[in-house]
């Protein structure tokens, strides 16, 4: 199949799930154009079968806004004509599912008809999405996707609950590549890190107040007071500078090292005794899951779908959001009692095998060929 990927190129869930399936496809012969305004972070280097298409819009001074939309939607026309595609995935509904069923009309007057999935991730839905300035066009552009997907049952009911959908929502879950994700030996980084023999928990995400940043540092301050840490706080985003004021006002900076965005993500998840993801909300938990594939332990939130990753008393556990005291119990819980935490480890590894990449690539590549299938009866 010749498909074209629509994403954020950027550091969120929806973009490197969009590059991650794009890449393991390519590796099974499929050929990946990736449409979007800039190389996204997880391209990296050449891969065979991956092209990419940039997006060129100017500013003009009659737009107080460059319309970046408007230039989405010719570039996806432009692609599927001249390099004949049969089908085009969209990841994130704002403004990906709308534009491409701009260019889906585009093309049809020149008597093309290319089907669309759309990957529903999450804030496009629960935060973004809900917005009634967006919500006519979200929903809209859900119900004219030849398929949509949810990356957890939970994202799928938000939808149902928010939206009046009128076409079938499919669950396929988030996935993790294990060829990547996987505990390595680097006791003498840890050693770096932790010289004392510290544990050390890390946090991963965007750094957005939905994240609840300054809950994992107030989470830490008490761990620490009972076992002697570190903390890695990985990423960037808005909430970075009050986390950082935090912890200074806390006095525990010298063992809270900011991080900020890291490519080599696994490199550091493979010396963490904790993951720590108390989020108000997560369709998924994909940072949650890809610690778990490095043998990590995990304490969230019981939000979204993070119970859908996270085993509460198996992988790691589970509280309210916000619940900071019980979140510190649990971590301390884990982090003294050797035994425990070996098991978790473990535990974590076998649940996140669930969500192997060459398990739910199949998946998707069934889905694919179901919806073309149905769009030659549409056509016919």
């Amino acid at each position: 199949m010749k498909i074209g990927v629509v994403c954020y190129p950027t550091y969120g869930g929806s973009g490197v799930v969009a590059t991650e399936l794009g890449l393991g496809l390519a590796r099974k012969g499929h050929e990946i154009h990736f449409i979007t305004y800039r190389p996204p972070v997880r391209l990296g280097h050449f891969h065979q079968n991956v092209f990419y298409h940039e997006v060129d819009y100017e500013d003009y001074p009659l737009f107080e806004y460059p319309p970046y939309d408007t230039a989405l939607a010719s570039t996806i026309v432009d692609v599927v004509q001249y390099q004949n595609l049969d089908l085009l995935h969209v990841h994130y509904a704002i403004p990906h599912a709308a534009v491409a069923y701009m260019a889906k009309k585009i093309l049809l007057t020149q008597g093309r008809y290319v089907p669309v999935v759309t990957t529903l991730h999450g804030t496009d839905i629960t935060l973004v999405g809900a917005n009634r300035t967006f919500a006519p066009v979200v929903e809209f552009s859900i119900n004219k996707s030849d398929g949509v997907t949810a990356v957890s049952q939970s994202l799928k009911n938000d939808t149902l609950r928010l939206f009046n959908i009128q076409r079938d929502v499919r669950v396929i879950y988030n996935f993790i590549d294990f060829e990547r994700f996987r505990k390595v030996n680097k006791e003498h980084f840890k050693k770096i890190i932790a010289p004392e023999g510290e544990r050390i928990l890390a946090h991963t995400s965007n750094f957005r107040k939905v994240k609840r940043v300054e809950d994992v540092v107030r989470i830490f301050q008490r761990v620490r007071e009972r076992v002697p840490s570190k903390l890695l706080m990985i990423g960037d985003g808005p909430e970075r500078p009050n986390a950082e004021r935090l912890c200074r006002q806390l006095g525990i900076c010298a063992d809270v090292r900011f991080l900020g965005k890291q490519d080599a993500i696994e490199e550091l998840l493979a010396i963490c005794d904790l993951f720590l993801i108390p989020s108000e909300n997560e369709s998924f938990g994909l940072a949650a899951l890809e610690a778990m594939a490095c043998e990590v332990p995990v304490i969230s939130s019981n939000s979204g779908g993070l119970p859908e990753v996270n085993l509460h008393g198996v992988t790691g556990y589970l509280s309210e959001p916000g619940n900071i005291e019980e979140m510190a119990q649990y971590a301390v819980q884990l982090l003294t009692n050797e035994a425990l935490h070996s098991q978790f480890r473990q535990n974590a590894l076998k649940q996140a095998r669930r969500f192997d990449l060459n398990l739910i690539l199949p998946e998707y590549e069934a889905y694919y060929a179901e919806i073309l299938e149905n769009s030659k009866i549409k056509i016919e």
